[in-house]
């Protein structure tokens, strides 16, 4: 590990006492790392990180006390506005309106991650100008009411519509139309019975999604077995009921030379299957804080 890195995992360890951290401030990727990361930080502290620069990992930091959180919420850089509106809370009163109504999309976007909003904020980041605003209420607004996920699902931008389809529930008369849309076809597969159409269609992702559908028939699941799309027929030996026999054919055939092919095809029929996790840098001793602190000339 160098010594950038270790100092990084320094600044991250619990329990370090404040002389070591203030010592690790003097450092840049350490200050990041502080500044990111601890829940202890003083006033003086933050205001140090500020005045070097590190104003950007501060703002993503959910520890730092409201009235810091609330002024960094006015800053001129966006990309410091952006980490307020992720997590902020509505202190003082009114913070997450003006968030919302913020120039910059980037923000309203960051905004609509948080999970502080109101049902009324939430509706007017719904309807916002910026499609990757709306996009961002469809990840997180699992509960919206049905005015908005019907505005969503029908959106003029594809990747909003495309999202919603496969966020929400279509309604049954929405079906027709999403069905009739390329680009939401293939979410829309999973809320109609599977048919001899829908496993021919031309868009590989549509065949994929008929040969995930619970209701499939054995039928399309041998006509699937047979597809020329590798990711289609893989899809069809991921599932449970596909007798072992037809699995090991098609297995057989799934032949890549691309490593991330190859890693995302057996993925996808052993999602469970991954290595150990990496074990956490070591917990520093006060002796050993002192002596990288020492060699890093801090």
């Amino acid at each position: 590990m160098s010594l950038d890195a270790e100092l990084s995992a320094l600044a991250a360890q619990k329990d370090l006492a404040a002389d070591l951290v203030w010592r690790l401030l003097r450092h840049p990727e350490a200050r990041r790392m502080v500044a990111l990361l601890r829940w202890d930080l003083t006033e003086a502290m933050i205001e140090e990180i500020i005045a070097l620069g590190s104003v950007r990992s501060l703002s993503l930091n959910r520890s730092v006390p409201a009235d810091i959180r609330a002024r960094l919420a006015e800053h001129p850089e966006s990309i410091v506005r952006c980490g307020i509106a992720t997590s902020v809370a509505d202190d003082p009163p009114g913070l997450l309106a003006r968030l919302a109504d913020d120039p910059d999309p980037s923000v309203r976007m960051f905004l609509a991650e948080n999970d502080h909003l109101p049902p009324e904020l939430l509706a007017r980041l719904a309807v916002d100008p910026e499609p990757r605003v709306r996009r961002q209420i469809v990840h997180h607004w699992r509960d919206a009411p049905e005015w908005v996920r019907r505005a969503l699902m029908t959106d003029p931008d594809p990747h909003v519509r495309r999202d919603g389809v496969l966020k929400y529930v279509p309604p049954a008369d929405l079906l027709p139309a999403l069905l009739a849309d390329p680009v939401t076809r293939a979410a829309a597969v999973e809320y109609v019975a599977p048919s001899p159409e829908l496993a021919a269609d031309p868009d590989s992702a549509v065949r994929v999604a008929v040969a995930d559908h619970p209701d499939l028939s054995a039928g399309l699941r041998d006509q699937l077995a047979e597809d020329p799309d590798m990711f289609v027929r893989n899809a069809i030996a991921a599932r449970p009921d596909t007798p072992p026999a037809l699995r090991e054919r098609i297995v057989a055939t799934l032949q890549t030379d691309n490593p991330v092919a190859e890693w995302a095809l057996r993925y996808r029929r052993h999602p469970n299957v991954g290595g150990k996790p990496s074990p956490g840098p070591p917990i520093l001793t006060r002796e050993q804080a002192e002596a990288l602190l020492a060699r890093a000339d801090l």
